[in-house]
């Protein structure tokens, strides 16, 4: 598949054929889960305080002959604390069990739960290339709800990524075409619910993601509009691609991060990490300095070997008759 190749005031430069990475199957339930592994990740571990609900001197009698007990007085047997009391009558409220007023929870959340998902490095690469493969495809990306322009999908010159000023990226946007995208992402709603006395006031749109080819000055300006993401191209997960499992989110690519998935292979079988022939290159040096290490080290202990007999000799000489 060949893409057009835009400066930041939408000229056409040139085409670019893109990796196979972009021609995997669309696999929405893959991402589904690749999606759910990384959110899982996030999550911080809560429960409910040790002893909680258990704090009231109650006590449960199940003796029918003690006066402290609840047998015989038309009350239902849960554990009590006493208010007050005159003699054998007492004034007392159930406590600590689950039904009572200030009880321990029957079931609370447990803090040593474990949130985390796991998936396969084989299918969380997949569903990386699959969530790759659907932000290239028109239909699927206006269907989650992009504005898109007409001539979309198409790849960014570099030169975008050197732009230091939040404004300018603004400008460029629009000139590209996405201006009634960064309308649609301008409003914010209210959160229904608790979220919004706990930092989540405003649910914020999703708007489109850049994908650079390195650090750059466009990872801080860009990331300032609001629901615009911007990520290195190595940094990519199924989550940026696909917010929230739906896949088809509005995806700009850099031609350097084009270069940079198709030259190192990202997210596939063959990839082992970044500068994979710089480590290959140290791990061999490291290997061959280690030899010599042990070469030395054996002609040592020989050199050691051959010097005992003669120390030995020396040793047994009978002393001199004076």
């Amino acid at each position: 598949m060949k893409l057009k190749i835009y400066t930041q005031s939408k000229a056409a430069t040139g085409t670019v054929d893109l990796p196979p990475q972009f021609s995997e199957l669309v696999r929405p339930d893959l991402i589904k889960r690749a999606v759910e592994a990384v959110q899982s990740n996030r999550r911080q571990p809560y429960g409910a305080k040790f002893g909680a609900g258990q704090r009231a001197s109650a006590k449960l009698s199940r003796r029918r002959r003690d006066y402290k007990g609840s047998y015989g007085k038309g009350i239902s047997r849960v554990p009590r604390k006493t208010l007050n009391r005159r003699g054998t009558q007492f004034y007392f409220v159930g406590a600590v069990a689950p039904g009572t007023v200030g009880g321990r929870k029957a079931h609370p959340p447990k803090s040593e739960k474990i949130w985390e998902k796991k998936i396969n490095r084989k299918e969380r690469r997949k569903a990386i290339r699959s969530a790759m493969a659907c932000t290239v495809i028109r239909e699927i990306v206006a269907k989650r709800g992009h504005i898109v322009p007409q001539d979309y999908p198409f790849i960014v010159q570099k030169g975008i990524e050197d732009i230091k000023k939040t404004k300018e990226v603004t400008v460029a946007l629009e000139r590209l075409g996405f201006g009634g995208e960064l309308d649609r992402i301008s409003e914010r709603s209210f959160r229904a619910g608790k979220g919004r006395l706990r930092g989540r006031k405003y649910i914020q749109k999703k708007g489109p993601l850049i994908v650079v080819s390195r650090k750059c000055a466009l990872l801080k300006t860009g990331n300032n509009i609001p629901g615009v993401d911007v990520v290195e191209v190595q940094n990519l997960n199924a989550e940026l691609l696909a917010p929230g499992t739906h896949i088809g989110r509005l995806t700009i690519f850099t031609d350097g991060a084009i270069e940079r998935i198709a030259k190192e292979k990202l997210f596939t079988s063959d990839y082992h990490g970044e500068n994979m022939q710089q480590k290959k290159e140290q791990k061999a040096a490291m290997i061959k300095q280690q030899m010599a290490q042990q070469k030395d080290a054996k002609k040592a202990a020989v050199r050691q070997k051959a010097k005992a007999p003669a120390q030995k000799q020396s040793a047994k000489k009978p002393a001199a008759k004076k």
